[in-house]
């Protein structure tokens, strides 16, 4: 349920379980906690997060593994916080909608592109649960703090358009340019020297809380 291909550097990570939305269970976070592991040691360039199909990047936990714990276990943490700690250049390419705790890993990205079609939801407010606790913390620094409280209190769904303008996504490509659109912004990461991207993202005000989120146990997906 989780594809993944390396190319020149660039690591491509794919949610493939198109027929549930791309819901991800325990062990596919467990999976891409260590892909990003290895994308640390192995010394990738870039790591780019995508969803297979044409309508959404992940609709969050799975319902059954959610009502059987998954909604309160700490590897959503533990994903989030490996992609943020990445030395390399990281990008979530969205195919589509982004919702409940996936947000997690896409918020860890340094980069967001996605499709026009895109919407963008965290509906803990009318679940009873509380967010993964990095996730606010992201989520204020790109967008403010009354806007993440549409999106967290207020449970708004925001389109493509107004999530770029708020600056939740960093561009808008159409479906058959979103890879290759996210490819060409790895092109300088590829070409210089090794160990450099990270050498400037630790630079980047913000980055300290990118490598070491709030502690507490997270709470909801």
């Amino acid at each position: 349920m989780i594809r993944q291909d390396r190319d020149g550097g660039i690591w491509t990570v794919t949610l493939d379980r198109p027929d549930k939305a791309n819901s991800l269970t325990g062990a596919m976070l467990a999976e891409l906690a260590d892909i990003a592991g290895a994308a640390a040691e192995e010394g990738a360039r870039a790591l780019i997060l995508t969803g297979a199909g044409d309508r959404v990047f992940s609709a969050g936990a799975d319902l059954d593994a959610a009502r059987a714990g998954l909604a309160t276990d700490p590897v959503w943490e533990r994903l989030s916080g490996a992609i943020a700690a990445l030395p390399c250049l990281t990008i979530a390419a969205l195919n589509g909608t982004l919702a409940g705790g996936a947000f997690g890993m896409a918020l860890a990205c340094d980069l967001r592109v996605a499709v026009p079609g895109a919407r963008f939801f965290y509906p803990v407010a009318k679940l009873g649960f509380l967010p993964q606790p990095s996730d606010p913390v992201r989520l204020t620094a790109l967008v403010g703090p009354a806007r993440a409280k549409m999106i967290l209190l207020a449970g708004q769904k925001i389109a493509a358009e107004e999530a770029l303008a708020w600056g939740l996504i960093d561009r808008i490509l159409p479906p058959e340019m979103l890879m290759a659109g996210a490819r060409a912004l790895c092109a300088d990461a590829l070409e210089g020297p090794e160990g450099h991207i990270g050498a400037i993202k630790a630079l980047v005000p913000g980055q300290e809380w990118s490598r070491s989120p709030n502690t507490a146990e997270p709470t909801r997906t």
